[in-house]
């Protein structure tokens, strides 16, 4: 009997890229989705002040499941299927033809270039085959590394909200950025 894993063992692979791939999210990713988002560094990066139960985030993945303005991806190596984070677009409107991304880098796997493999495939998708002509986002002021790594993929800064978040004891101005359907094209798309 072979030790090679069976096709169905293997996690679905969306989305592709050299070095990780963009995988659905499912119940079974609950306890890791759950575990994640206690990370504290995470929770700072993210801004999240909130706090979740294991049931709120099983309902929070079946409600994505069904939410179609939402595409919510898990990110893993193409090495072995660790998981290292999630990226989504969100308030997807199709009559505008806009989204919101946001992304989630576990902090061992930062400072690698698998976050900025993975916001190229995620907008790769958007612009090319959800058709979307902008996709927004918005950064903590600090968070430099998130900001260059965004600047790097093609985002624009388009605006300041001043003091939009509270954490730890004070306020954060945050980073508005865009980037445009042929902003993306002129800069990873080859002409045929």
């Amino acid at each position: 009997m072979s030790n090679v894993p069976h096709e169905t063992d293997r996690p679905v692979r969306f989305l592709e890229g050299a070095r990780v791939y963009l995988r659905p999210l499912n119940q079974e990713d609950s306890e890791l989705y759950y575990r994640t988002l206690y990370h504290p560094e995470v929770r700072r990066l993210t801004g999240t002040q909130k706090h979740f139960t294991k049931e709120q985030i099983s309902r929070y993945i079946d409600g994505k499941s069904q939410d179609s303005s939402c595409v919510l991806l898990l990110i893993a190596l193409c090495e072995d299927d660790t998981v290292i984070g999630d990226i989504a677009l969100q308030d997807i409107d199709g009559m505008n033809r806009t989204s919101n991304i946001r992304i989630a880098i576990s902090e061992q796997f930062q400072g690698k270039g698998y976050g900025t493999e993975a916001m190229k495939l995620m907008l790769d998708y958007g612009f090319g085959i959800l058709n979307l002509h902008r996709i927004e986002l918005n950064v903590f002021s600090y968070n430099a590394r998130a900001q260059h790594v965004y600047e790097k993929v093609g985002f624009v800064k388009e605006g300041l909200q001043r003091e939009a978040l509270f954490y730890n004891h004070q306020y954060h101005d945050s980073i508005l950025m865009s980037i445009l359907e042929h902003e993306y094209r002129a800069k990873y798309v080859q002409a045929p």
